[in-house]
């Protein structure tokens, strides 16, 4: 019956956790507070209640609730600070804040309740968010948002997504997110084949090479611009002639309508910078061909699949043609007696 009781508490804090979008830590919930990733587990979820206002907020900026490190020393201030945090949060689990912590969690099926609170708490501290938000933003506070700020979080949550990690919740430090950030890279560049990802640059930078590096930055820039320019002046130029036909003169203004929304988006600025340099691999160099199954993926669509009919033969062919055979004409007298096209040059000899 323990058995059961357990694999029931187990699915019911995967799903807890999935919800909450902690897919990746799914295997490290049953492992107990001697995992490094367990406890890394249980920082997130504590991290997050703070942002979200359900803890009182730390004194020094950056401070941790809970130690997720893996060195010596580091179960035992996990298990007080997890001491402080059930007692902040009024835990109703006796068996986990009565009295000795680390031999509480011990026990079969107390680390399961331990995530099952944690969870709960996390997802009444979401709820309450989203019926009462705040009134600053996000990420910046209103008078320091600027373009440049908004272009380096629109960065950092693809970053995250790309990685699989959840959207910080408001209030959170740029340093435990840089650290999130970097346990998980290093996590799942583990995982990868050795010498998969080789960083195209890898000589150290100083000041000279930042400095080419930018150079390099700007050529990319402009030769990508110009590039744009000239696939846009491409489509401006086949969109113009949808028009000059008799039956499209009459929707003329319907096309423009449609059209040109999307044409005022596409602009011929180029966003490469810096980090894209940086984040060259390796086997940038190798070569796709346009007509490979990876690239088809992407650029395969309905209208591949079309067959057109009919059309007038514009001719054009050289190899139906034939040379024409040049025309022959004899030669003419001329008046004085010689054949037309000799000049007589000189003086003629005296007969002896």
């Amino acid at each position: 019956m323990e058995a059961e009781e357990e694999a029931r508490e187990g699915a019911a804090v995967a799903r807890d956790l999935m919800a909450l979008g902690y897919e990746s830590f799914l295997g490290a919930a049953s492992r107990g507070i001697l995992c490094p990733d367990f406890r890394v587990l249980c920082a997130r979820l504590a991290a997050e209640l703070a942002a979200l206002g359900a803890l009182e907020p730390q004194q020094e900026e950056g401070a941790q609730l809970l130690s997720a490190g893996d060195g010596p020393g580091a179960e035992d201030a996990f298990l007080r600070q997890l001491d402080g945090l059930l007692h902040e949060l009024h835990c109703p689990d006796r068996t986990l804040t009565g009295g000795d912590c680390a031999a509480a969690l011990r026990e079969p099926g107390a680390c399961l309740r331990l995530l099952r609170f944690l969870c709960s708490e996390l997802q009444a501290a979401r709820l309450l968010l989203l019926k009462h938000p705040p009134n600053s933003s996000l990420a910046q506070p209103p008078g320091d948002r600027t373009k440049g700020g908004d272009g380096m979080v629109q960065e950092l949550i693809l970053t995250l997504q790309a990685v699989g990690l959840p959207r910080p919740p408001p209030g959170t430090p740029a340093s435990q997110l840089l650290q999130e950030l970097h346990l998980k890279i290093s996590e799942l560049l583990r995982s990868l084949p050795s010498g998969s990802i080789q960083p195209l640059l890898s000589h150290s930078l100083d000041a000279p090479r930042w400095e080419a590096l930018e150079l390099l930055s700007q050529t990319l820039r402009d030769q990508y611009s110009c590039r744009r320019c000239l696939l846009l002046t491409r489509m401006d130029l086949t969109t113009s002639a949808f028009h000059w036909g008799d039956r499209t003169k009459a929707q003329g203004e319907a096309m423009k309508a449609v059209l040109l929304p999307l044409r005022e988006v596409l602009t011929t600025d180029s966003d490469v910078s810096v980090a894209h340099v940086l984040a060259a691999r390796a086997d940038l160099s190798r070569l796709v061909p346009a007509t490979s199954v990876a690239a088809r993926q992407g650029t395969s669509c309905a209208i591949n699949k079309v067959l057109m009919g009919s059309v007038p033969d514009r001719g054009g062919r050289p190899n139906e043609l034939e040379a024409p055979m040049p025309s022959w004409q004899s030669r003419r007298e001329g008046r004085d007696g010689r054949r037309s096209g000799h000049q007589g040059w000189g003086r003629k000899k005296k007969k002896k």
